[in-house]
């Protein structure tokens, strides 16, 4: 096949996942196309006797969204990552690896209209961190389960309430942003950044009232996030975590015994909340939120503060009337309202014994 018809095969293929309203779009050698709807992956193949994909084909199919510079990249360090729009009807974040000596593409579709934080029922309060002048927010999860798009609805919500200078650092850049009150200005690593780490200190020289990290992924990073957090930046960013507690810990433990100290100090007197979201099956179909929302009071920056971070699961708990949730009872909720079933609860779970005696209440 030509350049233009894998680009047209390809076309086809994104056609068929914003039809039947996929997340993800997998290409693999001897499959036909794959798609995740609803949490699940599904056979793309309309027929039998559709032509699985062939090494060839990942390769054309690939190639037809890659510059001369990023197929050198990709052929050196053998994954590379991107974003592209697709017919101005959608976005997508890709990753293209090898696997096996071959090809494979990995693609997420990100909905070209963002979400405020009501449609993706989120929690109403999680509005006030966006009006927050300073201080350390996160939202964390599995990969897959929607913190890119709780944080641009989080963004968005500043756009539209605030005139500020917003600065956001991503790999790759996801949502486009639309300047309403706010000036925006997104940066992408390794084409407009060298990297996260950098893209943070140089901000600095560039008035933001608000920094979007798009992950941190290194002490370096996650130590200039705090430090802007602290001189007077309202810092939002993500990481792969499932919990508020492990989330405290991931940050500790990343940086070496003698300076642990000092992150926790730092920490405890610039985090406002920590938001953790799963996407669970719908009993009647789609995918519906469940969360877990830390919000930082005087007694969660008192265990951060003293390495007591095992107890911030307790305060969740009994701390409702703050405008806390645990996952448990944000799961418990969707099992009494009919939206997902016990078992899917239980899959989601970090608490079995705790989600159970929920159940009974």
């Amino acid at each position: 096949m030509t350049n233009g018809e894998y680009k047209a095969k390809l076309d086809q293929i994104l056609d068929q996942a914003i039809e039947k309203d996929a997340t993800d779009v997998h290409l693999s050698i001897n499959q036909a196309p794959l798609f995740r709807i609803d949490g699940k992956l599904t056979d793309g193949a309309e027929s039998k006797k559709e032509k699985i994909l062939t090494g060839e084909d990942t390769e054309g199919l690939a190639f037809t969204l890659l510059s001369e510079e990023q197929k050198e990249q990709l052929f050196q360090i053998r994954d590379i990552d991107l974003s592209f729009a697709h017919k101005d009807k959608t976005r997508f974040r890709v990753n293209i690896f090898y696997q096996l000596g071959k090809i494979g593409v990995a693609m997420r579709l990100i909905p070209k209209k963002i979400r405020s934080i009501e449609e993706l029922n989120l929690p109403p309060i999680c509005a006030q961190f966006a009006q927050a002048m300073q201080g350390f927010f996160l939202v964390v999860g599995p990969s897959g389960h929607g913190k890119s798009t709780a944080m641009a609805a989080l963004i968005e919500e500043i756009n539209q309430t605030r005139a500020d200078h917003i600065i956001t650092i991503e790999d790759p850049i996801e949502y486009l942003f639309e300047e309403n009150r706010c000036v925006i200005d997104q940066r992408e690593v390794g084409q407009d950044v060298q990297s996260f780490a950098r893209g943070l200190r140089e901000s600095f020289r560039q008035d933001p009232d608000v920094i979007m990290i798009g992950e941190m992924r290194d002490p370096e990073t996650i130590a200039n996030a705090v430090t802007a957090a602290e001189t007077g930046h309202l810092v939002l960013t993500t990481l792969h975590t499932n919990t508020a507690a492990q989330t405290v810990d991931r940050i500790i433990d990343s940086f070496p015994p003698h300076q642990q100290g000092q992150i926790r100090t730092q920490l405890a007197s610039t985090i406002l909340g920590i938001l953790s979201r799963r996407l669970i099956p719908c009993l009647n179909g789609g995918v519906i939120n469940a969360v877990e929302l830390m919000i930082a009071n005087s007694a969660v920056r008192n265990l951060i503060r003293e390495g007591k971070t095992h107890q911030i699961d307790m305060i969740i708990e009994t701390s409702s009337e703050e405008g806390m949730i645990s996952l448990n009872h944000s799961l418990v909720d969707l099992v009494k309202r009919r939206m997902i079933s016990i078992e899917e609860a239980e899959n989601y779970s970090t608490s079995l014994s705790e989600l159970r005696m929920l159940m009974k209440k």
